[in-house]
This record gives structure tokens, C-alpha cells and sequence, in this order.
């Protein structure tokens, strides 16, 4: 009887990991759009069964046709932001005019993000007119230290700070800060000037600008940044300008009694 009821189990355990698999190939920002073939080899499975799984994901939601390949999709998305509760919410309402702003003086593609654990979770986002690709996506999550609005929020706070160099600080591009001191020195700077920079340390060839937006205590409830080629926007200008907007939206929120 035991074995019976093993081999069910042992199926069901098998089904959920290929699934997992291939959601986590898609997850990859190079995966993106990737045939059946693509997939099934990052998934380390047959391409029959990939077809199968990926034909199961598709009919729940989670994952989309897109032209001759597969993308994560809308449900999964939501199923994302859902993670963030009513709170981001509440931030995201509020400072989506303040984005806007943003946008309309830097015609830069421009993201509103808060701090979840020691990753940044993106809310909103624009894009410029002369856009980069930017491997940020509303809902997605990616790692605070190599971002300018992660490097910002770590700097405004202390717990998460100290969770995100408590442990190996992982390396994206040869600038990336991956020691423990030099991150927290940045994060020092960052508070005495208000302002942090990503200088092609998540992704080549991308630079960012970002400035948080702060309670009447002092917490850093987001933060917004601009972000565009390397090279071809002016961050000292750019620095001036989140600043400029990141203060009004700290005295709207103030307004909303926070």
C-alpha cells in the first residue's frame, strides 16, 4: 500500500520541479521569448516533455505564446506584485505623479522601486524616448547592492544594509561592489549626498541616478531613478534633477499623513 501511494507522490514531485525548471529558465533576462528547444535545454529535460509542461503553464497563465516562443505571463506577474502587499500599493498610487514629473524632465526611462528585503522590488516604470535595454521590469525583483535605487534604500536602511554584506555580495559586471567595507563606505557617501549611482554595476553599457523618497522620520519609503545609455547621459545634471523631484514626492507623501 505504501507503495501505492509513493509513486503518485513521486509524480506530482516530478511534475512541480520541471514546471519550476522551466519558470526559471524564462526568469532569465537572456531566456526571454526562447523556443521550446531553448528551453528544454536550460530546463535539462526532453523537448517533448518541455512542450508538455510548458503547454500546462500556458493554459494556467503563467506562461504566454510569444511569436514562435514562450515569456512568463500576466498572471505571474500579478501573482509578483501580490507579493508586495497593499503598502506598495499605497507608495506606487501616490508616487506615480511624481514619476511622471520625472519623466517629463528627463525623457529618460525612469522606475519608482521600494526595498524588499535585500532585493528592490520595481513598481512602476517609464520608458524614454531614447531608451537602453534595462533589465528592470515592474514586479520583478533585482539585487539591492548592484542598483542605484537598491544602493540608495540600503543606505536609508540600517537593518537591510547589514543583511545584504552579511552575506557574499555577488558579482554582475567588474564594477560591481562585492566587498562588504567599500559597499558601506558607498552608503555613507550616498547619505551625505543624498543621491546614488550605478555605474554599469548590474549590466554594461547602463548607468543610473536615484534619489529616495522619505517619510517625515526620515525613512526611505522608495526611491526613484533615471537610467539610460552610459556615456550619453549626463549624471551630474541628471543627480540634480531626481534630487529636485525625489523632495516634492518626500512632501507629498508627507501630505498623505506619513
Amino acid at each position: 500500500m505504501s507503495t501505492t501511494l509513493a509513486g503518485p507522490a513521486r509524480d506530482d514531485r516530478a511534475a512541480i520541479d520541471k514546471a519550476v525548471s522551466l519558470l526559471l529558465a524564462l526568469g532569465d533576462r537572456s531566456a526571454a521569448g526562447a523556443g521550446v528547444s531553448e528551453l528544454a535545454r536550460r530546463a535539462e529535460m526532453s523537448k517533448t516533455t518541455a512542450y508538455r509542461v510548458l503547454g500546462m503553464l500556458e493554459r494556467n497563465g503563467v506562461v504566454e505564446r510569444h511569436g514562435t516562443g514562450y515569456r512568463l505571463g500576466e498572471r505571474l506577474h500579478r501573482l509578483g506584485q501580490a507579493v508586495h502587499g497593499p503598502e506598495a500599493e499605497r507608495v506606487r498610487d501616490a508616487m506615480l505623479p511624481f514619476l511622471t514629473d520625472l519623466y517629463e524632465l528627463t525623457r529618460e526611462t525612469v522606475h519608482l522601486a521600494v526595498l524588499h528585503d535585500t532585493h528592490v522590488a520595481y513598481l512602476a516604470k517609464l520608458y524614454g524616448h531614447r531608451s537602453v535595454p534595462v533589465p528592470s521590469r515592474i514586479g520583478g525583483l533585482l539585487p539591492a547592492h548592484a542598483t542605484a535605487v537598491g544602493k540608495v534604500l540600503l543606505a536609508y536602511d540600517f537593518h537591510a544594509a547589514e543583511q545584504a554584506m552579511s552575506k557574499p555580495l555577488r558579482r554582475f559586471t567588474d564594477r560591481t561592489i562585492t566587498d562588504p567595507d567599500e559597499l558601506s563606505a558607498e552608503l555613507d557617501g550616498i547619505r551625505r549626498t543624498g543621491v546614488a549611482l550605478d555605474d554599469e554595476e548590474y549590466q554594461p553599457g547602463l548607468a543610473c541616478v536615484a534619489a529616495p523618497v522619505l517619510s517625515r522620520g526620515g525613512r526611505a519609503v522608495a526611491a526613484l531613478s533615471v537610467a539610460g545609455r552610459q556615456g550619453r547621459i549626463d549624471t551630474r545634471r541628471l543627480s540634480a534633477q531626481v534630487r529636485q523631484v525625489a523632495a516634492a514626492a518626500s512632501q507629498g507623501w508627507a501630505r498623505h499623513g506619513c
